[in-house]
């Protein structure tokens, strides 16, 4: 079976067309699946799609997206419930694939605590539950509240249907204080069946799957349906306590086993990477006589104080990782290579499918990548698909757990019609009246017409109201577009005058549009006003500029505070000038990057723009972090040398942490330099500076003196 193109094999600007396209499946994904329990895609492939999105952010950081899935964590909530928001943030896990994953992965958690490769890392292991992600909160014993997962931070609540579930305790008995337990709501597989005979038996709809059927009975606005439903939980997790539950992962799960709730009896503990494996095979052989639907298995590092070490990503832990089983094939009919334009400018193939179905799933469109992709040949001309290319009306296999969005792997020669012919993008773009061109060494075409394309203008707009940007209720993908086309709403900043620029007649107009009316148009002029006031950080992430995903629109604000100082400091970095340097010096922040950001804001119709738009809002700064204790709060630090008991992404971490800034270069702002051993150039600019010089141990003694 033909493999997909490594990612170290893609140019620039193939990765950069592939995180566009990666971004709008994705989330389109992410939405179906947490936000309306209808998923049109299964967890295989898109575990596998978010996996080749974070390998070429890996590969190439720069191209990282402001709406980049790696961000993302669930979808927010659904309307009609009550919002809760979470104490701790309930996260995603990192997916593993292969055997090879999850020996770089213990690798990987190894090397960051300094652990030699020879010496054993307890780990625990246990089935990950196709379900509903659920977190309950108790306080003196009593549950108080029950929230789902949401979008990680602000989840629905769903008190009274929890309560109606036999395997979550009202009451507990020798529990801490305050205790959250997160855990996954499920449905077995008979419980399932026999829901669907009584839904036919009652004229209603068929759930088309078990974690399909619990997420839409736990989010029922009548506690009495979920009642009625055969729903189930398993405890797994922690949130907020007010003591430990234990030492390791194991201990704490045992006790939550004591306080009456149900766990995996599959759970266990392992000393190898090899004793991980053989319990995901094990694991993996009963699998269809569980009873109920399990996506792989989960490891988690056992001992708690590693994890505390071992800390955080933007969106999953760094001492956990789900191990997911492999995903499957089918054939199909190819109808059509239709041009999708990306936000970008991008001209992307995709191909239209006659819908087959490949685990419950349905698959209806399909990557084509690029012009090279679809004649068979790779970005320096070697084959791919030895060789074969890809034709209206061909037979296609199509991978589902593949890259991007669903991905063509195979073509039957054998069954391709004598009159087929090659696809030519050049004239597939005459046809469809879309100026494009393709310069040398570039495997994207790109829109080259002077006339602005209203696809890039909208999908600019749906990156704006996306949920990690505004996240306006009810102003979504869909009404984007209805409201451009008519000529509502063409900027952002005229999401913010639309209610003073509509007269009686507009109002009507959108009150009578298909699924409107007088009440949701209210709603939604409440909804914007509400979204006034944001946050520095997603206002930076909310003006889609290239290479600024969520994580680094965080670290520029972190770095710059309020707006103001931002936008002086984008208007006067010059490449050679001190703002420039100054900003090209934040650890993270290239000079690809940087040439992007001050872009906007040295071009003079784009500042306006911007400068309109913040006009309307109340752009709230960052808030220092809480260090009143710490003596590196607010410093500047570089770390040069080999560090010698810590790794220097836990150093980075832990000084972040401590509220300092971390600098990759020394300059004169610098207030101190940890130096290990093979310190180098730095230390002697350093000194030139008369900058504060650590070595480790005083470092270590420095932030621990706290």
């Amino acid at each position: 079976m033909p493999q997909s193109r490594p990612v170290s094999d893609l140019t620039e600007d193939q990765a950069h067309s592939e995180l566009e396209r990666l971004a709008m499946a994705l989330n389109k994904a992410n939405s179906d699946y947490h936000g309306e329990d209808l998923p049109l895609l299964d967890d295989a492939t898109f575990d596998r799609w978010k996996k080749r999105n974070y390998e070429i952010e890996t590969l190439f950081p720069l191209l990282k997206r402001a709406d980049s899935p790696s961000n993302q964590v669930g979808s927010r909530p659904k309307d009609g419930f009550g919002k809760i928001r979470h104490s701790q943030r309930m996260l995603s896990l990192g997916n593993a694939f292969s055997d090879g994953d999850v020996e770089d992965f213990v690798t990987r958690i190894k090397r960051f605590l300094s652990i030699a490769p020879e010496l054993a890392l307890r780990m625990t292991a246990e089935p990950k539950i196709d379900g509903l992600s659920l977190a309950i909160r108790y306080e003196q014993g009593r549950l108080v509240y029950a929230v789902t997962r949401g979008d990680g931070e602000v989840g629905e609540d769903v008190t009274a249907n929890a309560k109606t579930i036999s395997d979550i305790p009202l009451v507990l008995s020798g529990a801490p204080d305050v205790l959250e337990v997160r855990g996954e709501v499920y449905m077995t597989h008979a419980d399932f069946a026999a829901l669907n005979d009584a839904q036919a038996l009652a004229g209603h709809k068929s759930f088309s799957n078990p974690r399909n059927a619990a997420a839409g009975s736990l989010r029922q606005l009548d506690s009495k349906i979920t009642e009625a439903r055969p729903l189930l939980f398993f405890a797994y997790a922690w949130g907020e306590v007010s003591e430990p539950l234990g030492a390791t992962q194991s201990e704490a799960v045992r006790r939550l086993n004591k306080l009456g709730f149900t766990t995996n009896s599959l759970f266990s503990e392992c000393k190898t990477t090899t004793e991980l494996l053989a319990h995901y095979r094990k694991i993996e052989l009963v699998r269809s006589d569980l009873g109920y639907d399990i996506d792989g298995i989960v490891y988690k590092v056992d001992d708690l104080s590693l994890q505390s070490r071992l800390g955080f990503r933007t969106t999953t832990p760094r001492w956990a990782i789900a191990h997911k089983f492999p995903a499957e094939l089918a054939w199909t009919e190819l109808l059509d290579i239709d041009i999708q334009v990306g936000r970008t400018g991008a001209l992307s193939p995709v191909a239209r499918l006659n819908p087959v179905t490949v685990g419950g799933v349905v698959v209806s469109n399909a990557t084509l990548h690029n012009e090279d992709y679809i004649a068979g040949r790779d970005s320096k001309g070697g084959k791919i698909r030895d060789g074969k290319d890809i034709r209206i009306g061909d037979w296609v296999q199509v991978y589902r757990a593949g890259d991007v969005i669903p991905k063509i792997s195979d073509v039957d020669l054998s069954r391709r019609g004598l009159g087929s012919k090659p696809f030519d993008f050049a004239s597939k773009l005459k046809l469809e009246a879309i100026e494009g061109s393709r310069e040398e060494g570039d495997a994207v075409w790109r829109y080259s017409g002077s006339e602005p394309l209203p696809d890039l203008a909208i999908e600019g707009l749906r990156h704006f109201v996306s949920r990690q940007a505004f996240d306006i209720d009810g102003l979504g993908a869909k009404q984007i577009e209805q409201f451009y086309h008519r000529g509502w709403i063409c900027a952002p900043v005229e999401i913010f005058t639309l209610k003073q620029r509509f007269g009686t007649g507009q109002l009507q107009q959108l009150s009578n549009l298909e699924g409107w009316g007088e009440k949701s148009a209210e709603n939604l002029f409440d909804s914007i006003d509400e979204k006034r006031s944001i946050s520095l950080p997603r206002l930076i992430f909310a003006l889609g500029i290239r290479h600024v995903g969520e994580g680094a629109a965080r670290l520029l604000a972190t770095s710059f505070m309020t707006w103001k100082t931002f936008e002086d400091a984008m208007r006067a970095a010059l490449p050679g000038s001190a703002s420039w340097d100054s900003l090209v010096d934040i650890d993270g922040i290239g000079a690809v990057m940087a040439r992007s950001v001050v872009a906007p804001f040295q071009e003079p119709w784009r500042l306006l723009e911007i400068r309109a738009l913040v006009a309307q809002l109340d752009v709230i700064p960052v808030q220092p972090i809480e260090t009143s204790s710490s003596p590196v709060a607010g410093k500047t630090v570089v770390f040069t040398g080999t560090l010698e008991k810590m790794t220097r992404a836990e150093a980075k971490a832990r000084a972040e942490s401590l509220g300092a800034k971390v600098s990759g270069s020394v300059s004169a702002k610098t207030d101190i330099l940890i130096a290990g051993p093979g310190a180098g150039s730095k230390a002697k600019k350093a000194t030139d500076f008369g900058t504060f010089i650590l070595d480790e141990d005083g470092w270590i003694s420095l932030i621990e003196g706290l």
